[in-house]
Order: C-alpha cells, then sequence, then structure tokens
C-alpha cells in the first residue's frame, strides 16, 4: 500500500483525463489521446512522491543506558559501590547515565516509569524494596509496553539485619479475640536468636525467646480487648545475634476498641451453637420481621424455608446489602436445597445456586522431572524442561496448584510444595526455577525418590490430583521401586501421566524390548504419552466431572472433613480447621464467588461474594443443632467456632457505629504524613484536634472529610480520641533482597545479574535487546517513472513501425 508525501498533487490528473476526452470528442485519435492520459498521470503520481513503509531491522551498538542506584538506607546492608562499578563499566562503551535514589523511602517504580523512553534501557542496582509511590510491577509493565527493557543487578549482602512488625486489625470490638502476628524479618538465611515482648498498653501479653533461620517468621499473638477507646499494642525485640540497626526492632500498633456491632438474627433456636457464639460476640436481636435493622451491621438467617420470606422481605435484605452490610445464611434441613430457594429471588443475593455442584474439589498437579546424568548425555534434558513449562502455560490450568519436584540420585523439592497457578508471577517463577535445573552429579535414576515426595504433597488433597512425570525413559535402575511407589499411589484415585522424551539412552528398554514407562503406566493405569526430541506434548485437562454415585455394595460416607480450599481468605488466614460435619446442603457456588471451606469430597460449606456494597456468606451446613439430625457440631467447638465469628466479622465489614462522627486512618511510619478520613453522621461539621489545634478539614463528598497530619515523633499520637501509630522510616522495614525483584524483572522482558555478571554480560545483553523493527520509507516514484517511460516508448515504437509498414505497401503497389 502506497503513501504520498503530496497527495493534493495528484488533483491534477482530473483536468489530464477531461483534456483528453475533449480531444477525443473534437475526434483526436483515442489509442493516442488514451496513451497519453495514462503517461501524464502516471508522471502526476510520482510528482506526489509515493512511498511504502517497510520493516526494518535495526540495532545499535552504543545503546542509552540509565543506571538506577538504590542507595537509601536499606542498602546499608549491601555491598557498597555497586552502582558506580557497572556505571565505569559501561559508561566507558556505551552512553550512559547515573541516577541515584537516597532518602529514607524507595521509589523504584517512580524512578523507572520517568526514565523510561522507549529508546533507552534501565539498569536497577537494588535490594527490589519498593516502598513507596508508584507501584514497582506496573512500572515495569509501563517500561516494557513502551519499549524498554529493565534489568537488575543484586549487590552481595554483607551485614544481617533483623525487624519486626504487628500485623492485624486496627479496629477491633470488645470483648472479642483477636488474633495479631508478629512478623520477625532478617535480610539473611542464617540462623539468628532472639527475645522479644509484646505489651498491651502496660500489660506484658507474650514473651518468649526463638531461633529463626528462614527469611521470616510469624509469631501469633491473641488478645481481648476488654476497654473501649484507644489502645496500644507493642513489641520489643532483642536480638541475641547479629543485628545491622536495631531502629526496627521496637513496633507499635494502635487499636481502636468499639462497642459490639448491632447485628439481626432470625432463628427459631437462639440457644443452638450459631447462637452461643454470636449472643457472646454481637449485640443480637432475634425477631421475625425486617424491622429496626437501619442500625444493624448485619442480617443472620438461620435455616429459614423460603416460605418465610416475602417479596417485600427479600427487597429490603437486597437495599440492605446493597448498601454496605452483611448477610449471613446459614443452612438447616429447611434452607438452601431443602428451602425451595432455588430460582426464587431470593437466591439473585446468594454466592450459590441450591443445586447439587458437580464440583469435587479442585485440581493439583506434581511434575516429576527426570535431571538425571542421561538426560544430559543424550541431549534431552532441554525438551523435558520445555514440556514441563508447556504444561504450566495450559489455559485450562488456571484454577489448579502444581508443584515441581525434580530427580536424578535423589528426589528434589524444587516448588516448595504445590503453588497457585491463577497468579502469573507463580506461573513465572516455577518456571524460572525449572529453567534453572541442571543435570545430577551421578548417574542414577531414582523416580522412586520422586515419587515418594509427590505421594506425601497429595495426601491430604482433594479433587482432581495427577502426577506427570517427564523423563527420557532411562529408569531402569529404580523401575522396580518406582512401581512399588506408583501402585501404592494409585490405590488413592490419582492420575498418572508419563511423558517419554525419546532419546538414545540404552535403560528406556527391558531385555525383552518392552519400554519401561510404557509399562509403568500400564500398571497404575495411567496414559503414556511418547514424544520426539522438540515435540509438546499436548495433554488434556478437561473439565472436572462429577462423582459416580456409589455402588449398592460401597460404603456410603457418613462423616465429612472439612478442608481449608482457600486459606489466604481474611475468614481462614489465621485459622487451622479441624473437624467433621455429617450433614450439609447440597449448593453450587456461582460465578465470581470465593470457596472458603470444603468437604473432603469438595462440597462448598462457606462461601461468600460481594453483593453492591455488601457482603454475603453462606454457611451451607446447620447451626451445630439442627433439628431431626445434627450436621455441624465440631464446627461450632474448639478452634472451629472461630469459623463462625471471623465469616461474621468479614460480613460486618468495619464494625464502628454509624452515629456521630466517625474517624478512620491508618497507622504510618516516621517522616510520612497520616490520612485521616472522617464521615459525619449527624448535623454540623466535625472537628479534630491534634496537639490542641484544630485540624483543618477537606471536604471529599457528602458528609465526607479528610485531613492528614506530620507527627514528629516515633509512637502514639491521639486525633480526639482517635489513635495513630508512628513507627520506624518505612525504609527499615523490609530487609534483604526482595525475592520477587527476579520474577517482575524477568515477566517484562529483562534479566537479574550478579555484580560480576553484569560486569561481563550486562553490554552484551542490551546491545542484543537494542534490535528493534522500524518503519522505514521507500520511495516509489522511479517506478511509475520508468512505466511512463516504457509506455511512452511504446506507444512511440508501435507508431513507427505502423508507419514503416505502411511506406512498404505504398512502395509495393508502385
Amino acid at each position: 500500500m502506497y503513501t504520498f508525501e503530496e497527495p493534493l498533487v495528484l488533483l491534477l490528473i482530473l483536468p489530464i483525463i477531461v483534456g483528453g476526452l475533449y480531444l477525443i470528442k473534437k475526434g483526436a485519435r483515442k489509442p493516442l489521446i488514451l496513451s497519453r492520459i495514462v503517461v501524464l498521470s502516471l508522471l502526476v503520481v510520482a510528482l506526489a512522491s509515493p512511498f511504502s513503509l517497510v520493516s526494518e531491522v535495526t540495532s545499535d551498538d552504543t545503546p542509552q543506558i540509565v543506571i538506577i542506584s538504590d542507595e537509601t538506607s536499606s542498602m546499608q546492608l549491601f555491598k557498597e559501590g555497586v552502582g558506580d562499578n557497572v556505571y565505569e563499566s559501561l559508561t566507558a562503551n556505551t552512553p550512559t547515565t547515573m541516577i541515584r535514589l537516597t532518602g529514607e523511602s524507595t521509589s523504584l517504580g517512580d524512578a523507572v516509569e520517568q526514565y523510561s523512553s522507549g529508546d533507552n534501557q534501565i539498569v536497577l542496582v537494588t535490594d527490589g524494596n519498593s516502598n513507596f509511590g508508584k507501584d514497582l510491577e506496573e512500572a515495569l509493565q509501563f517500561s516494557e509496553e513502551v519499549g524498554t527493557t529493565v534489568y537488575s543487578v543484586e549487590p552481595e549482602l554483607e551485614e544481617n539485619d533483623i525487624s519486626v512488625q504487628i500485623l492485624g486489625d486496627k479496629t477491633v470490638v470488645i470483648g472479642n479475640e483477636n488474633q495479631f502476628d508478629v512478623l520477625v524479618s532478617q535480610a539473611g538465611e542464617e540462623e539468628i536468636r532472639y527475645s522479644f515482648e509484646v505489651y498491651a498498653g502496660d500489660t506484658l501479653v507474650r514473651s518468649g525467646t526463638f531461633t529463626q533461620s528462614a527469611r521470616t517468621r510469624t509469631i501469633r499473638v491473641p488478645y481481648t480487648f476488654k476497654k473501649l477507646g484507644e489502645k496500644e499494642l507493642s513489641v520489643t525485640l532483642t536480638p541475641l545475634t547479629s543485628d545491622k540497626d536495631s531502629i526496627n526492632n521496637q513496633f507499635y500498633k494502635a487499636i481502636y476498641v468499639v462497642p459490639k456491632p448491632n447485628i439481626k438474627m432470625l432463628t427459631s433456636d437462639s440457644s443452638a451453637p450459631l447462637g452461643n457464639v454470636l449472643y457472646n460476640l454481637y449485640s443480637v436481636s432475634n425477631t421475625d420481621e425486617f424491622t429496626n435493622i437501619d442500625d444493624k451491621k448485619a442480617i443472620v438467617l438461620d435455616n429459614q424455608n423460603i416460605r418465610t420470606l416475602s417479596e417485600t422481605d427479600v427487597e429490603l435484605l437486597k437495599e440492605f446489602v446493597a448498601d454496605g452490610n452483611g448477610l449471613v445464611v446459614v443452612g438447616g434441613e429447611t434452607s438452601f436445597d431443602q428451602g425451595n430457594y432455588l430460582n426464587s429471588s431470593f437466591e439473585d443475593l446468594l454466592p450459590v445456586l441450591s443445586k447439587p455442584t458437580d464440583w469435587k474439589g479442585g485440581r493439583s498437579i506434581v511434575l516429576v522431572l527426570d535431571v538425571s546424568q542421561s538426560t544430559f548425555h543424550h541431549e534431552s534434558l532441554s525438551d523435558i524442561l520445555g514440556n514441563a513449562i508447556f504444561v504450566l502455560e495450559d489455559e485450562n490450568l488456571r484454577d489448579a496448584y502444581a508443584g515441581v519436584i525434580a530427580f536424578g540420585s535423589e528426589g528434589i523439592d524444587v516448588s516448595g510444595g504445590l503453588v497457585y497457578l491463577g497468579s502469573q508471577a507463580n506461573i513465572l517463577k516455577l518456571e524460572e526455577d525449572i529453567s534453572a535445573l541442571t543435570p545430577g552429579s551421578t548417574s542414577e535414576t531414582s523416580l522412586d525418590q520422586g515419587l515418594l515426595i509427590a505421594q506425601e504433597w497429595l495426601e491430604n488433597e482433594v479433587g482432581e490430583l495427577d502426577i506427570i512425570i517427564i523423563s527420557d525413559g532411562g529408569i531402569e535402575q529404580s523401575y522396580e521401586e518406582a512401581l512399588v511407589v506408583a501402585d501404592e499411589i494409585s490405590d488413592g484415585d490419582i492420575q498418572f501421566y508419563y511423558v517419554h522424551v525419546k532419546s538414545s539412552a540404552p535403560s528406556q528398554r527391558d531385555q525383552f524390548g518392552n519400554i519401561y514407562a510404557e509399562d509403568l503406566m500400564e500398571s497404575v493405569e495411567g496414559i503414556y504419552f511418547p514424544v520426539q526430541k522438540g515435540e509438546r506434548a499436548n495433554l488434556e485437562f478437561e473439565d472436572l466431572d462429577i462423582p459416580d454415585e456409589p455402588e449398592d455394595d460401597e460404603p456410603i460416607m457418613t462423616s465429612f472433613p472439612l478442608i481449608e480450599y482457600n486459606p489466604n481468605h481474611f475468614i481462614t488466614r489465621n485459622l487451622e480447621v479441624d473437624g467433621n460435619i455429617t450433614g450439609y446442603n447440597d449448593v453450587t457456588p456461582k460465578a465470581g464467588a470465593d470457596r472458603i471451606v470444603v468437604t473432603a469430597t469438595g462440597k462448598p460449606i462457606i462461601t461468600t461474594w460481594r453483593y453492591g456494597l455488601g457482603r454475603v456468606a453462606a454457611i451451607t451446613t446447620d447451626n451445630g443443632k439442627g433439628g431431626q439430625a445434627t450436621w455441624s457440631s465440631q464446627m461450632y467447638s474448639g478452634n472451629n467456632s472461630k469459623l463462625i465469628s471471623s465469616t461474621m466479622n468479614w460480613a460486618i465489614g468495619n464494625p464502628q457505629v454509624e452515629e456521630g462522627t466517625v474517624v478512620e486512618g491508618d497507622d504510618t511510619w516516621f517522616g510520612s504524613t497520616a490520612t485521616l478520613y472522617i464521615t459525619r453522621y449527624d448535623e454540623g461539621v466535625p472537628k479534630l484536634k491534634y496537639k490542641g489545634e484544630t485540624l483543618e478539614l477537606a471536604v471529599t463528598g457528602k458528609n465526607t472529610y479528610e485531613t492528614t497530619i506530620e507527627p514528629k515523633n516515633i509512637g502514639l499520637h491521639d486525633v480526639s480520641g482517635y489513635p495513630i501509630a508512628v513507627n520506624y522510616a518505612i525504609e527499615y522495614r523490609d530487609v534483604g533482597m526482595n525475592e520477587d525483584l527476579p520474577v517482575l524483572i524477568k515477566a517484562n522482558g529483562g534479566k537479574t545479574y550478579t555484580e560480576k555478571e553484569a560486569l561481563a554480560l550486562l553490554l552484551t545483553d542490551a546491545k542484543a535487546n537494542s534490535l528493534k523493527s522500524v518503519q522505514q520509507p521507500v520511495s516509489q516514484k522511479l517506478y511509475f517513472l520508468i512505466a511512463a517511460l516504457l509506455l511512452f516508448l511504446t506507444e512511440i515504437a508501435v507508431r513507427r513501425i505502423r508507419e514503416i509498414r505502411a511506406a512498404n505497401r505504398e512502395r509495393a503497389e508502385q
């Protein structure tokens, strides 16, 4: 397709055509005139300067590089001068700019976005702990989009440091036990010892001495506040081993204790275990009507048949929840599937459909990869690893969990157990770990050792369970042992796959020519999938099927263990569920709903979702007492009873009473401002005081305001009775290397180096990444000029030939 530099010149073709037609009409020779019209038109087109865009790959031997050197306070733990060394290495060979970040906070995201111009490349020399401004992941995505590649250089850690934080809710309910987490982090991975003391005000809550080797450790601290108003929780950590800086060894958490929220419960038996839990924790009113609900934070419907709810009641409930309140619906013998909820207007509110679910659990996949020496000698390792990555990229596995095990002389846990494939960062981390695998140091191939780890991982999992072995098939040494382990595993209803990357390895067949991998799969009724080098196994992962009905002679399960399906949800994150139920309402989670707790057979027990501004939870088992049969007494006893309170707390959201002036605000860090959000529920403009002075409020909406304070010292600060805690500068919170940085860098097209690798390889990689496809204009006018000339010459030649022939005929006639 052509474009023209001077497209208006093409208008000259019109008078040429008009003039030619006029001459033809006056009797001029038609072929001659048409020829001249075409020739002149071609000359006009050439005059308009036609050109086409051609893609060309260009490279730059001197790419523009920007080094962003993180020299904030947290970098004191690392070797100094790494950024300068990299700069000196690069600037001698290519245009290089040095940017230094200093201070008590790190805004890597802002810096990356600011210096991403599309015609340069960025090198981050940093620990990767960005704690201020633009999100680093979003900034890296922006850089990739504009064409700037971002690399990172990891400096060497020289000193260890320990930091401490307290995690948990700020607004708590009086008389309710709350779970707080003391998070202790270290920069390295050495063995450290420390003692700690946790205080609530002046009361010692917990103390102890621990030894820690991992980067982080969480210490659970339960506590119940018994008085209203502002309170303080604090922790002091005393290192007993190396620690660079003591500033981050003490942490304060402001607590605001509010009255018990008002909730309404509709139940036929308030003395059931459900009622006992709710009456102890909340201010409960128990009536059969939806009246006086304006001051309620949540409504609980216990085993209510659809007949007890009029259409007016349903509309009131929908409005109540959509306005930001909570609804918890508890099952039983007259609710959900047994209470005619299906296809009712009330069911619109719920996160479940009241019909049997065809979902029997999630899918868990274990990749067992052969990295024995034979895979190296017979050049099949790259295909083994490539097939593993190909499996992880299957779009049908985005709701699955997967783990990676390697085997050579022993089984090796590569992934640290099963990880969720719904996170792109998790997939990239797994792919990175797989790509880094190397052949073992011995010629042994111990498939059985890898299978033993897989067995341990899957023994407590529910749903569709798959083990995928990817190997060159040279398993002769461990075939018998692997067969024993695989037979034992297959008894647990686990599906086996064997992707056999065929090679020249001699140990693939027995003395009779039988293929070990194929025989192994035949023994466990698995799927044998042979592929040639360079091929990828296109394994099909179908939708999970409904379990078959039990045969008459099969025992029917009468007790169902409870499983945390989503252990990271607010409801389950501080709990360890351990119990059984004997009955449930058979329901199906709606699209967009969150399964929180299920039975070992995959049946939903606690399911949640958002409705408007509010929250709805479906507890699809009974109240612990039931009717003719009791389904869930264990769910309301011991640690499991916290499931009910945490579900209620999730549904309630903010427990503060919506009256008078309500203040909310997060704690802050030294050197940072604290923002407070104010809502006024009665007449007038609210007034807040800080250190005796009235704060200026900015109006942000109807009856809503906002203000800020700038605390000058660490500790607890009072703003008209509302507490704000100020802790050490945020730069000292995250210590050591951010382990997610290499994953983020790789996900956006970059690479991570050590200092030595950067000095040796970075410029070469930068040159390779400077290859770009650009659109270059190529003039096409010559072709039109040649066409016009050829046509003109052809016309002259034709006329001349005709004239010669005519002259010859005349001479012949004479």
